[in-house]
């Protein structure tokens, strides 16, 4: 008990001198080892010294504007690489983001492609195309053929969804040995419309997929 007060009048100081949280649950953990606060407990003491302590002084409009500025201009800029001479402390810059601007970092989205504007405007204007020649013929869809190629391995690995078990709350999760995909691998080129497969072909061993053998398989389709 007489720890845990001792640990909560850190946390406050910290707070005081515009030390952040992550600093002070480090600064805590150091001095106390096992017996210190949780990270939860930590981190909620914090909040609560924040909004009874001493208002930080770096909190002004013209701080969270020049914040807001800087970030803005390279949203991949940690916290640790706002520049120093703002005069703002570690912490007060964590407050003023996340709590004052409500801004927080952000992974990036894993897409296909990242399209450039004009290849987002022919896409957008091939839609409209086909959208237009749709309500002027209802047989339009139905006479489109498209196509794509994949890799078609001798065995795939099984996802973890796949090799899920029923179990117990008591019994042990299920063992699956660290398996690596096949070595031996055959392009496949497949076409299909609104029906189904229409044409497809695996490439040949040795050979290559370039201009001449794109025309082969066209004319196989044809």
């Amino acid at each position: 008990m007489e720890n845990s007060v001792e640990q909560r009048v850190c946390l406050k100081f910290c707070v005081l001198n515009e030390i952040s949280c992550v600093e002070a649950l480090k600064m805590v953990q150091k001095a106390y080892g096992d017996s210190s606060l949780s990270r939860i407990q930590a981190y909620e003491w914090y909040k609560s010294f924040i909004r009874s302590g001493r208002p930080s002084t770096s909190n002004t409009e013209e701080n969270v504007a020049k914040i807001k500025k800087i970030v803005l201009e390279d949203r991949r800029m940690t916290e640790r690489e706002i520049p120093r001479d703002l005069n703002i402390s570690n912490g007060s810059i964590h407050h003023l983001l996340h709590d004052i601007l409500g801004m927080r970092r952000v992974a990036a989205r894993l897409v296909k492609k990242h399209l450039e504007f004009l290849q987002k405007e022919y896409q957008k204007n091939v839609c409209e195309e086909m959208i237009f020649e749709h309500g002027n013929d209802s047989t339009f869809m139905k006479r489109i053929i498209t196509g794509d190629e994949t890799w078609v391995y001798e065995y795939d690995v099984e996802t973890s969804q796949q090799s899920s078990e029923w179990r117990f709350k008591n019994e042990p999760k299920p063992k699956k040995p660290r398996k690596s995909r096949s070595k031996i691998k055959v392009m496949l080129t497949v076409f299909f419309d609104y029906r189904g497969v229409v044409h497809y072909e695996f490439l040949l061993e040795g050979h290559t997929i370039n201009k001449e053998y794109y025309l082969v398989v066209m004319r196989h389709l044809r």
